[in-house]
């Protein structure tokens, strides 16, 4: 089987980018096709695979400001010539999806969500550091990248929704169906600690839209110790915002990052995700969840056995559910034993039959 491998943009480490390090293992021969890569910003894994980048790589301080290239990346996909390869496997919440095929190829999208920035903009953007004016105009922009996310959606084979939540706007957005086959959780790394300690945690991405002002604010508010891990654009406002409760890590490495998931009281989980990977990585440590009820935390996290859902984003919400919290008991052992429905090994079992039975239908 000649195989691609096809993704958004690597100049960033969350939950998608760790899922195309695992197809890697599945298909390690496979070449990767992507618009720009920060090889200062992957893990060491991105440095041993063959990534092939499109004209965008070349383009001005494209890893800072590779949101402000908006109308480039359908160019550059549609300009990569894969027409080598039997299968191509694209990983996209935006573009990858639009890649170039021919009647005599598979093209089978494994979906982290339909454009969030197009289909739900105005929760997306509200939270976002944006200039009025680029709001007002931004709408207009749109429409073009909307048509074209609509025409090339059309043209892939089979998609693959990495949850139930987007599953669901596949088929509402794309009028197309979907298997699930939710994202991998190595379990063989992540795993319990005898070491409890007293704090929580968050794990993320520093964006507005993942809402960790509220986490922030809450556990300001409740003088409870609170570590956040992770970079990103409002790292500088958070830190402003925080108490001297609050305990601001950076990126550290995978290590210190099972260290602290094991450690710790709670994951805090503030955010509506797609789908969620950190969440499942603190249950593999024996670690409960509290998270807002939306997404994919519902798919993921059962209320009073592995976590705590809090009903609004509010930071009075979540000052309520971390007082629940404070009172009840977990079992680590049965936390676990949940997020080992998610393991690596049954995701790559899963993902390697679909693209294998595909294809064999494909041939008869």
């Amino acid at each position: 089987m000649k195989l691609a491998l096809v993704h958004d943009y690597l100049n960033q480490l969350g939950g998608a980018e760790r899922v195309v390090g695992v197809l890697h293992e599945i298909f390690p021969e496979a070449p990767l096709y992507t618009s720009i890569f920060d090889a200062r910003k992957m893990p060491q894994i991105f440095q041993e695979m063959e990534i092939r980048t499109s004209f965008m790589q070349y383009f001005p301080w494209v890893s800072t400001l590779f949101r402000y290239y908006l109308l480039f990346y359908p160019l550059a996909f549609e300009s990569f010539d894969l027409s080598e390869y039997e299968v191509i496997l694209s990983s996209s919440s935006a573009w990858a999806k639009g890649i170039k095929k021919n009647e005599n190829q598979l093209h089978i999208c494994y979906c982290h969500n339909p454009m969030r920035f197009v289909w739900r903009y105005p929760d997306y953007i509200k939270w976002e550091p944006v200039p009025e004016l680029i709001k007002r105009f931004l709408p207009w922009l749109l429409e073009p990248i909307k048509k074209w996310d609509l025409q090339t959606a059309q043209k892939v084979d089979y998609f693959i929704a990495n949850s139930r939540t987007v599953a669901e706007r596949i088929r509402k957005i794309y009028q197309r169906e979907s298997v699930i086959i939710n994202p991998p959780v190595d379990c063989s790394f992540f795993k319990p600690s005898d070491q409890d300690q007293d704090y929580f945690l968050v794990v993320s991405r520093l964006s507005p839209y993942k809402r960790i002002d509220l986490a922030v604010e809450a556990f300001k508010r409740m003088d409870l110790p609170l570590k956040i891990i992770g970079e990103g654009p409002a790292r500088k406002k958070l830190e402003a915002a925080a108490g001297e409760n609050t305990e601001f890590l950076g990126k550290i490495g995978d290590a210190e990052l099972r260290q602290r998931l094991a450690g710790c009281r709670a994951l805090v989980f503030p955010g509506e995700e797609d789908f969620g990977i950190v969440p499942l990585e603190a249950m593999a440590c024996g670690r409960p969840v509290i998270a807002f009820n939306g997404g994919g935390a519902q798919e993921t996290i059962s209320d009073g056995e592995s976590g705590v859902f809090f009903g609004s984003q509010t930071v009075d919400s979540l000052m309520r559910a971390v007082k629940r919290f404070q009172f009840m008991v977990f079992n680590k052992i049965s936390i676990r034993e949940h997020a080992l429905k998610f393991d690596k090994e049954i995701f790559k079992l899963r993902i390697k039959e679909f693209v294998t039975e595909r294809l064999k239908q494909r041939k008869r």
